[in-house]
């Protein structure tokens, strides 16, 4: 499809915040030389995003060191690979650092940031770095409200197994991810993070062979983060109203990624964005681009048609009318086909042979708290079987649901779908309480604990609760619960699960410990 009739100039890319600037100007050019020997200190550094930066930067050239408030096996990892990490409360900037990057959940009266600006050291967000970074390579940019560590982990695993040799950073693990190659998958090779791969300098074959090598990532709309990124490719599957805490509407979201898409550079420079052709708000973010812009979905119309046979998990992907290739995926649900056909879409674009992106993808297992099977659980008479889902939006938790009683099929056998759910802000369940209500229509029963209290105001915790979404559930017919601490929880499904019942503990929080303790994996630490 050619872009759509857009009879207005676009208004310009976001300008680079200063930080962006400052970011820029240290990573320096293609060649990366003015990251070597500068030293550079990462706060938050035990997140998946951010222990793959401190990765990139040291492959760059940098001396990287970091903090971070608990002790992980991510900062286990990252010792263990010869980073200097510290674990708990500190205050002391290390000697000689030259700049400080800061994951989005250090805030800006932590005792390190307040001491890196009195010292005059440039304090710059991980968004900022890794949009520097992005700038200097060959950036894909993986944006839309929903399944965006997904995709970038299938399009990372796709373009390694087809020899494009792509640097990765996702926000979530995937055990092939980091040793993916044209050989196959070694999990964890070299100790990196599941979350991390690094790729070539350069990009080896396909249509930007001899260019900076590829530097996939996932753009995050939060606080308009991904205005940051400097991408030449780009992808948006979904745009829904979400951290209204922020935007304030839906039409400030639209615009959020409208801006992100103008990013992207001129179709003759190889920009190109790979939009939803339902859902996106296509018109609104494309009326004006420069690059070249496709649609993908499963309407015939779409310029990439996806069509998804849901009981044998098949998925076909057409472009223009012409088959392009099919797999079977590991993974259940049609939302995670159209994740799978976007990478796809974007790996042939990027020079991928289809054929063997169709083979990787058949191979790709998920990525962790994504739709994850933990196993099952004997119980008297039978078996329960638990997974654990990362989901905090209404559209993701009813996708999820769906996906996983028509995978499962427990009615088929007398059994049910429990629900364990952990509403994310108090903000977003105020302002989508009745989606949220209306997206549990496939559960039997729905345990919903405290919402956890992250980024939103005292005030704001007053305005709502879970019982609230617990009324609104019982009122629709779904028998509910407002059960808290997790131990209580774990100790509910322990009394109430029968033989053939299907758990799916969901939520952005620290909820998977209910999934975890309950399957007798980790004590609880409520």
């Amino acid at each position: 499809m050619a872009q759509p009739h857009a009879t207005s100039v676009a208004p310009a890319p976001p300008a680079p915040a200063p930080g962006a600037q400052r970011a820029l100007a240290l990573v320096g050019p293609p060649d990366h030389a003015a990251l070597v020997g500068r030293r550079l200190h990462m706060v938050g550094v035990g997140g998946c995003g951010m222990s793959g930066l401190a990765r990139l930067l040291r492959a760059r050239g940098a001396v990287v060191t970091g903090d971070d408030m608990t002790e992980s096996t991510v900062l286990d990892t990252l010792r263990a690979d010869g980073f200097q990490i510290r674990a708990g409360d500190h205050a002391d900037l290390p000697d000689g650092a030259e700049a400080m990057v800061v994951s989005a959940a250090v805030k800006a009266d932590h005792p390190l940031v307040q001491g890196a600006r009195a010292a005059g050291v440039p304090v710059l967000t991980y968004a900022e770095m890794l949009g520097a970074c992005m700038a200097a390579s060959t950036g894909v940019a993986v944006a839309g409200t929903h399944g965006k560590s997904t995709t970038a982990a299938m399009l990372g695993y796709t373009l390694a197994r087809c020899g494009l040799d792509p640097t990765v950073i996702v926000g979530a693990n995937c055990a092939q991810l980091a040793g993916a190659s044209e050989a196959g998958d070694a999990p964890g090779a070299g100790g990196a993070s599941n979350g991390f791969r690094l790729g070539s300098a350069e990009t080896p074959i396909g249509a930007f062979a001899g260019r900076p090598g590829v530097l996939i990532a996932e753009a995050c709309e939060f606080n308009r983060s991904f205005h940051n990124f400097r991408p030449t490719i780009g992808s948006i599957s979904a745009v829904e109203a979400d951290h209204l805490d922020i935007y304030g509407s839906l039409d400030a979201v639209v615009e959020a990624f409208a801006g992100f898409a103008r990013l992207l550079p001129p179709a003759d420079e190889g920009g190109f964005l790979l939009i939803a052709h339902d859902g996106a708000h296509r018109r609104e973010v494309c009326a004006g681009l420069r690059c070249r812009v496709e649609t993908i979905g499963f309407s015939p119309a779409a310029d990439w048609r996806v069509e998804f046979d849901a009981p044998s998990r098949r998925v076909l992907l057409s472009r223009a009318g012409v088959p392009q290739c099919a797999w079977i995926m590991q993974i259940p649900g049609e939302h995670n086909a159209m994740n799978s056909a976007v990478a796809c879409a974007l790996a042939i674009s990027l020079g991928a042979d289809p054929a063997g992106a169709a083979r990787a993808l058949g191979e790709f297992r998920g990525v962790e708290r994504r739709c994850e099977c933990l196993g099952e659980l004997a119980v008297d008479g039978g078996a329960v079987r638990v997974y654990d889902d990362y989901g905090h939006h209404p559209t993701e938790i009813d996708c999820t649901l769906r996906a996983l009683r028509e995978h499962e099929r427990p009615q088929d056998r007398g059994g049910r779908l429990v629900c364990v759910f952990q509403p994310h802000q108090h903000s977003r369940t105020r302002f989508l309480l009745e989606e949220f209500a209306q997206s549990f229509t496939q559960a039997d029963i729905v345990i919903v604990p405290h919402i956890y209290f992250v980024r939103d105001s005292e005030i704001e915790k007053t305005k709502v609760s879970a019982a609230d979404l617990v009324d609104r559930l019982r009122a629709r017919g779904v028998r509910a619960m407002h059960l808290y601490p997790f131990d209580a929880i774990v100790d509910q499904l322990r009394d109430v699960c029968r033989p053939n019942d299907l758990v799916v503990v969901m939520g952005a929080g620290p909820v998977w410990k209910v999934a975890h303790t309950y399957m007798g994996r980790r004590d609880s630490a409520d």
